[in-house]
Order: structure tokens, then C-alpha cells, then sequence
């Protein structure tokens, strides 16, 4: 079993970057895990606009955007207390049952009659709250050395099932419609609880035997605090986007059919363009470059929304935005929850964790409803304004993190 914490090094040792079996194992098992039921919540994300309004009570976009973002809502409630049971009841343990219940969840938004239920279903979804669980076992099971890297193959599995959904989603929707996409989420939930038990490596039991985490103590590290705001503006963004980006697509002349002819070479291509800067550039010492990069790419993709939002932009322009985003998403997709595991103590991990991920999930939350409200009230140019906003503000935040250490093991311990 890997170590949970590397020690301190002398500063002319080699790091070791090299997995072992079992962190490769962990990685790709949890990856898995987190791709599975990440497929299902974004084969809903393209359509859910569209197909929700034909639903009774579907023609108001701040209901359609309150159905959208609830799952973020109860999310955000339970992450912490998830990520605390984690590191009293164990991992694995909190990681099925939390699947469960998003299963659950996703059976009774298939089943659905109107948008009241659809909202209620996807609540219940939300009530499943694994993430914090899953990145808190995914950081006891690798060391820091290889820890940024274990992290960018769950982002990378993430990427990919969004690229895939973009492009699947509209084929599935004209044959099932939105409840069979709900009913294929849930199986892909049952299909994660198949691979917690059978797949993913026995948790170590040391955070069983240290003093708990606390709230209190993993609200006092400056550095977590602005990763936390970060997470929580970056996913804020990311689904407000999402509720004008396919309009604007279609009004550029893409059926909603064909839009993943722009979404699937973006996300690719942004791929390579993380794999070629990312962990290169952490190697010689440049996350914090990296990392305030990328936020400042997301943050001009915003403002670049903006300027398409007042005019006909061609899909190329719009194309060219999204590959931008996506590389900068990416980035920081892979980067921060590492970032976040490698500040927070061995003992509060899951606390820390947890409260990461319910920043993430409030962003989601918040992303959803005001994306909606902004839409119906001040059209896309109020939106993208909002995100931009909000971008330049994290960037501010983020600008004082500090440069990795070099006597660490780790090629980071930022915040």
C-alpha cells in the first residue's frame, strides 16, 4: 500500500513520479467510477434546456434552470457531511451507498410526469454525494509525487465521457427521449457501485486512526479557502455557459444535432494541449503559472462570449471560444482538487474534501438557477457579463497562491 503522506526530502533527491501498481489500480478504478456516473449527469447537460420545456410547467427558463442546478443544491448540503462520514465509517462504504441513492434518483426523474418531479428527481440525484469520498480515497492511495497526475486522469475521464455525452446525447434523445437518459444514469450508477466493490483497491485504514477532522480546522488554511472559492466560480461558469452556448450555436446555423462537430474536436484538442503543458510544466516548478494561466484564459473566454453574444458569430468563432475554454477548464479540472488534497491534513482529508466539494456543487447550483434567471431577464449579454465578472474576481483571489516548495517530494504544494 502507498504511502498517504510523502515525506520531507532533501531538496538534491530525486522525485520518484513513477505509479505503482496499486496507484494505478486506484487511479483508473476511481477514474472509472467517476466517468460513469459523470456520462450520466452530462448526457443531460446538452438536451436538458430543449427537452425540459416540453415537460407541463416547462416554459418558464428559471424553472427549467432551477431543475437544472437543485442537484448542485442537495450536493452542496451533503458533501461535508459525506466526506466526514468517509473518514470515520470508511471510504468504499460511503462511496456505494452515496451511488445508490443517485441511482435512485435518476429512476425517478426517467419516471417523471412533469417538471415538479423532474426537479425532485434530480434533488435526489444530488443526495448522492461521492465526490468528496472518492478524491478523498484517490489521495490516500497515491503519494504526492504522482498525485497532480492521478488527478488529471480522473479529469481526463471526466473530459472524455463530456465529450462523448456531447455527441451521443442528441442521437439518444431522439429515441428515448430525456426519461430513457435518466434511466441509462442510473444504470451507469449501479455499473459505479460494480466497480467500487469488485475493482477499486482496499482503503488503508490509517485516517481511521488519527484524530478527526473538524470544520473549524480545515476552514482556518488560507490556501484551501481559495481553491474553494475557485471551485465554486469555475462550475458556477461552466453550467451558466451551458445555458446559452447551444442557443447561440443553433442561431449560428449548427442544428442541435450536429453540435458536437465543435464540442468533440474542442475537448480533444484542449487534451492535448493539457498533457503538453500541464505536467511538464509542474515538473520544472511552473504550476502557479499554469494554474493563474489558465484561469485567466477561461476568464477571456468569457468576455469573448460576451462580444459573440451581441452579434451573428460565426460556429467557427464559437468553435475557437470553447477550445479555449476547455483547455483552461481542463487544466484547472486537473489541477485544483490535487492542489486541495495535497494542503488538507492526512487526518481531515475527507472533511476537507467534502467542503471543496460542496463549493463545487453550490457553483453547480448557483450556476444553474442564475444562469436561468439571467437568461429570462437580461438575455445572454447579462449572462456572460456575470461570468466574466465573477472569473476576474477569482483570478484576484487567486493571484497570491504560493510557488510549489522545493523541499517537498511533491513537484506542488500550492494554494
Amino acid at each position: 500500500m502507498p504511502q498517504v503522506e510523502s515525506p520531507l526530502r532533501d531538496g538534491n533527491s530525486v522525485v520518484d513520479s513513477t505509479m505503482t501498481a496499486v496507484e494505478r489500480r486506484s487511479s483508473f478504478s476511481l477514474a472509472t467510477i467517476f466517468a460513469l456516473r459523470m456520462l450520466g449527469l452530462f448526457l443531460i447537460l446538452p438536451v436538458f434546456a430543449i427537452e425540459a420545456a416540453r415537460y407541463p410547467g416547462g416554459s418558464d427558463p428559471a424553472l427549467i434552470g432551477l431543475a437544472m442546478g437543485i442537484y448542485g443544491l442537495t450536493q452542496a448540503c451533503l458533501q461535508f457531511p459525506f466526506g466526514m462520514a468517509s473518514d470515520r465509517l470508511g471510504r468504499k462504504r460511503v462511496i456505494i451507498f452515496g451511488l445508490l441513492v443517485f441511482a435512485v434518483g435518476s429512476f425517478v426523474a426517467a419516471w417523471a410526469p412533469s417538471l415538479i418531479w423532474l426537479t425532485m428527481g434530480r434533488a435526489l440525484q444530488g443526495a448522492g454525494a461521492v465526490s468528496a469520498a472518492v478524491t478523498a480515497l484517490l489521495a490516500d492511495q497515491t503519494r504526492d509525487e504522482v498525485r497532480t497526475k492521478s488527478m488529471a486522469l480522473v479529469g481526463a475521464s471526466i473530459g472524455l465521457m463530456f465529450a462523448l455525452s456531447l455527441v451521443v446525447a442528441p442521437l439518444l434523445v431522439a429515441y428515448v427521449g430525456l426519461g430513457g437518459l435518466f434511466a441509462l444514469t442510473g444504470g451507469l450508477a449501479l455499473m459505479g457501485v460494480a466497480v467500487t466493490v469488485w475493482w477499486v483497491p482496499a482503503e488503508p485504514l490509517v485516517h481511521k486512526n488519527l484524530p478527526r477532522g473538524r470544520l473549524l480546522e480545515v476552514l482556518r488554511l488560507p490556501a484551501l479557502l481559495r481553491l474553494n472559492l475557485g471551485v465554486f466560480i469555475l462550475h458556477a461558469v461552466q453550467l451558466a455557459m451551458w445555458m446559452a452556448v447551444p442557443a447561440m450555436l443553433v442561431d449560428a446555423g449548427l442544428p442541435r444535432e450536429h453540435h458536437w462537430w465543435v464540442y468533440l474536436p474542442a475537448v480533444l484538442a484542449s487534451f492535448l494541449v493539457m498533457g503538453t503543458t500541464l505536467f511538464p510544466l509542474e515538473k520544472r516548478g511552473y504550476l502557479r503559472a499554469v494554474f493563474l494561466t489558465a484561469i485567466g484564459l477561461t476568464t477571456a473566454v468569457q468576455v469573448g462570449l460576451l462580444w459573440a453574444s451581441t452579434g451573428t458569430p460565426g460556429v467557427g468563432v464559437l468553435g475557437g471560444l470553447l477550445f479555449v475554454f476547455f483547455c483552461g477548464f481542463n487544466v484547472l479540472e486537473a489541477s485544483q482538487p490535487s492542489l486541495a488534497s495535497r494542503v488538507a491534513p492526512a487526518h481531515a482529508r475527507g472533511a476537507a474534501m467534502g467542503v471543496y466539494n460542496t463549493l463545487q456543487s453550490l457553483g453547480f447550483f448557483v450556476g444553474g438557477v442564475s444562469g436561468g434567471w439571467l437568461i429570462k431577464h437580461t438575455g445572454p449579454q447579462g449572462l456572460f457579463t456575470a461570468c466574466a465578472a465573477g472569473m476576474v474576481v477569482w483570478l484576484l483571489v487567486a493571484w497570491p497562491m504560493q510557488a510549489p516548495s522545493t523541499k517537498t517530494a511533491a513537484p506542488a504544494n500550492a494554494g
